[in-house]
């Protein structure tokens, strides 16, 4: 009897320790299910934009200060070209523009006190004369009525007053202009003038400065592609230049993840050239269409399925990722969905150590 009830104990002891076994690994299995759905693998390359830097001039290269290789800020001088033309036709627009500013400021100041009496004096003398040979007509006039003297001494007397009257009437005008000083319409002319000509100057001298090239924005040099003494044109680029920033890694995810990833989701970003960094990073762009798995990233058993190209742009301030890496991107897909007011301001900043990796800001 005792060893019957001992062996049903022992049983019942079994049967509760494979229970909670079970128990423990459905548990086990369910958590680590759950885990992961909750995260994202995809696989692609790093990629970067391409500017063709070209001169906004045409003329010969006179120097080159940057290699294949190097790397360049804003506003970096890349080459410039020989200045001698663009210089002397900024001269000129400055002389003339110059010429005109003093013409119109010789307008607005009107006459000067000198001139109108000297056009007052003249107007006097002009006067003077017209008094003078209106008198000595009368003379002659009578004296013609007498039969003293012939008529063509009296024909000249009176052609002398009407010449003098002219030269009286044209020194009054000139004289009441002096006193008014320009007309209006003169002085628009005259400003309107002088801002075409500073429009001109601006448009030399920008063509001055723009035999410099400069960096737009931080990059690398990857093709110098014409030298000095070659003729440039803005039709012909002299460099190459890889845009260091943006950085993004291009890869598809499959149509089934498509309800669960958004603009602005954090992302992790590791790469084959760099054991155990992980760099932070987040989804930039989601294609809107879907395309069949490139032929550079599929397996034979996914030929037929359907993915959409996302791009998640990383944080690289140390310029470590370059174009063309192989990179694996990891996505939380438990993460809530980012305010549309920070799908586009996601940004880096670099630690204060080199060794330290970057944070979303």
């Amino acid at each position: 009897m005792f060893r019957s009830s001992s062996g049903r104990k022992y049983a019942i002891t079994i049967g509760a320790a494979l229970c909670a076994g079970a128990i423990a690994g459905a548990a086990w299995f369910v958590r680590n299910r759950g885990g992961v759905d909750k995260i994202l693998t995809i696989y692609g390359n790093v990629d970067i934009r391409e500017v063709q830097v070209a001169f906004n001039d045409a003329d010969r290269i006179k120097r080159m200060y940057v290699q294949e290789g190097d790397f360049v800020r804003p506003g970096q001088l890349l080459a410039e070209l020989d200045d001698r033309r663009y210089a002397a036709n900024a001269n000129q627009a400055r002389r003339t523009a110059e010429a005109q500013r003093q013409t119109l400021t010789r307008l607005l100041n009107g006459s000067r006190p000198e001139e109108i009496l000297h056009a007052r004096a003249t107007m006097g003398a002009m006067y003077a004369t017209l008094r003078d040979d209106e008198i000595t007509y009368r003379r002659n006039l009578e004296l013609r009525r007498k039969q003293v003297i012939p008529q063509q001494t009296l024909d000249d007397s009176e052609a002398r007053l009407n010449e003098a009257r002219g030269n009286y009437e044209a020194a009054r005008q000139t004289w009441i202009l002096a006193v008014k000083g320009p007309r209006i319409e003169d002085i628009d002319q005259a400003r309107a003038t002088l801002k075409a000509d500073e429009a001109a100057l601006a448009f030399a001298e920008r063509e001055l400065g723009d035999i410099k090239l400069v960096a737009h924005s931080d990059g690398v040099i990857e093709d110098r592609i014409l030298e000095p003494g070659d003729m440039a044109s803005p039709g012909v680029p002299a460099f190459t230049m890889a845009l260091t920033n943006p950085v993004w890694v291009r890869a598809y995810v499959p149509e089934t993840y498509m309800g669960r990833i958004y603009p602005g989701m954090r992302a992790e970003i590791t790469a084959d050239s760099f054991p155990g960094r992980i760099f932070q990073g987040w989804i930039g762009y989601i294609s809107p269409t879907a395309e069949f798995t490139p032929k550079n990233v599929e397996t034979p058993e996914l030929r037929t399925r359907l993915v959409y190209q996302v791009r998640v742009y990383a944080c690289n301030p140390l310029n470590e990722l370059r174009l063309g890496m192989p990179a694996t991107v990891t996505v939380a897909l438990d993460q809530p969905i980012p305010p549309a007011n920070q799908v586009n301001g996601l940004g880096c900043e670099q630690s204060n150590s080199a060794g330290e990796q970057s944070q979303l800001r």
